[in-house]
């Protein structure tokens, strides 16, 4: 009687044992979860680009309509996702007529998409206006010029853009302005223009400065980098780049960069695009382009931009791209770097929904932010420097360009 009362006991307590190592990560999950949504939608969540109006433009759709499917973002998921204050990417390529004329075009669009919905979201151009539309639970817009080759070479308009709500710009693109050299083309022997900034690309820096225009320096070249942070006297941002060590492409940024813009003290904005997250993306989203190029060849043909006919492709072969994207891990890998090298107070999100075609599994959509403060909390980082990373490291580089 004895051997089966042991038994017994040993068969209870292994199901208990068996019950607990399932139950106990399911509850880990659930309060991790939890925690997750308090600090989230307490924190001011801030994303530094998001090309969302390039895409409605292209779509021929609005950012007020229900865009599930067809966008990453709209006005509604943002609310959904938490999302407090937005920088909308202003953005063509180098081959586009009049970049300046576009950039008005796209700020329009989204002036309209504002004043349909005033109770709903605002273009914010001083601090109070911000603090006021927060308070209220508006989403804060404003614009970042994504590509010094939209002013066209007239400095004049940098006055222009800040009075529509441009509160930053990209020095470059892919392309290069005639002012100063982009990654894309550093690396181009045949590329025939300066390396680095000009003394007209130095007036520009300084401009913005005055201005309380941010110099953002993704997309630079390294010679270009370097010219920035020496002529700047104000914190720059890189407003969707992460860091080369963890995924060695030229948009993303060396360690002696990522220690300059902690010493500058700037802020680097994580952007989501699976190629710059995952160095073994690239090689397989390149296969799928050529299992489609038929596809994406005839997409062109309509005269729709590349990145925008790569997305189309991406969207209607869910089951094959979603097999190539990364996990959010991999993109937590960067973030801990740059808080190795220069501490957490140098990072926040810069997503670039809507101008690419691949993120990381968990990070679907804008519905989604909430998954990278999960993640946060996974890695032990306090409630106090997740604030900082999802909005308020912004906030500190927005307040020392432009106190009003």
């Amino acid at each position: 009687r004895f051997s089966v009362r042991k038994n017994s006991y040993f068969s209870c307590q292994l199901k208990q044992s068996l019950l607990m190592k399932i139950l106990v990560p399911v509850f880990m999950a659930l309060s991790i979860g939890a925690q997750a949504q308090s600090i989230h939608f307490k924190s001011v969540v801030v994303d530094t680009h998001n090309d969302a109006v390039t895409a409605c433009i292209e779509k021929k759709v609005s950012l007020d309509q229900d865009l599930r499917g067809i966008n990453h973002s709209d006005l509604k998921r943002f609310k959904e996702g938490g999302l407090d204050y937005q920088l909308f990417s202003i953005w063509c390529d180098g081959d586009k007529k009049n970049p300046y004329a576009w950039a008005m075009r796209e700020m329009d669009t989204l002036d309209a998409v504002a004043a349909r919905n005033p109770d709903k979201m605002v273009v914010a151009k001083n601090w109070s206006q911000i603090q006021k539309a927060l308070k209220e639970g508006k989403l804060v817009a404003q614009y970042g010029v994504e590509g010094g080759h939209m002013i066209e070479d007239d400095i004049n308009k940098l006055d222009t853009f800040y009075k529509r709500g441009v509160r930053y710009m990209t020095l470059t693109w892919n392309n290069s302005p005639s002012w100063a050299s982009s990654h894309t083309d550093e690396k181009n022997a045949k590329y025939a223009g300066p390396r680095g900034l000009t003394s007209f690309g130095k007036q520009i820096i300084q401009r913005m400065n005055q201005l309380g225009m941010i110099v953002d320096i993704s997309h630079v070249g390294e010679a270009t980098f370097w010219d920035a942070i020496k002529t700047t006297t104000k914190p720059v941002i890189a407003s969707h780049s992460n860091a080369y060590t963890i995924c060695p492409v030229t948009r993303n940024l060396k360690d002696d960069q990522i220690k300059a813009i902690g010493k500058n003290g700037g802020v680097i904005h994580l952007n989501f695009f699976s190629a710059f997250v995952d160095s073994t993306f690239q090689a397989k989203n390149m296969a799928f382009r050529r299992k489609h190029k038929t596809e994406l060849d005839a997409l062109l043909a309509t005269g729709i931009q590349q990145e925008y006919a790569q997305s189309t492709l991406a969207e209607k072969y869910k089951e094959e791209t979603d097999a190539n994207k990364p996990d959010i891990e991999a993109l937590m890998k960067h973030l801990d770097h740059i808080v190795k090298l220069i501490g957490v107070d140098h990072v926040g999100l810069g997503s670039d929904f809507d101008g690419i075609d691949s993120a990381p599994k968990q990070l679907k959509t804008v519905v989604d932010y909430p998954e990278f403060t999960k993640a946060l909390i996974k890695r032990g980082y306090s409630d106090t420097d997740i604030e900082k990373i999802l909005g308020g490291n912004f906030l500190r580089v927005y307040r020392m360009n432009n106190p009003n």
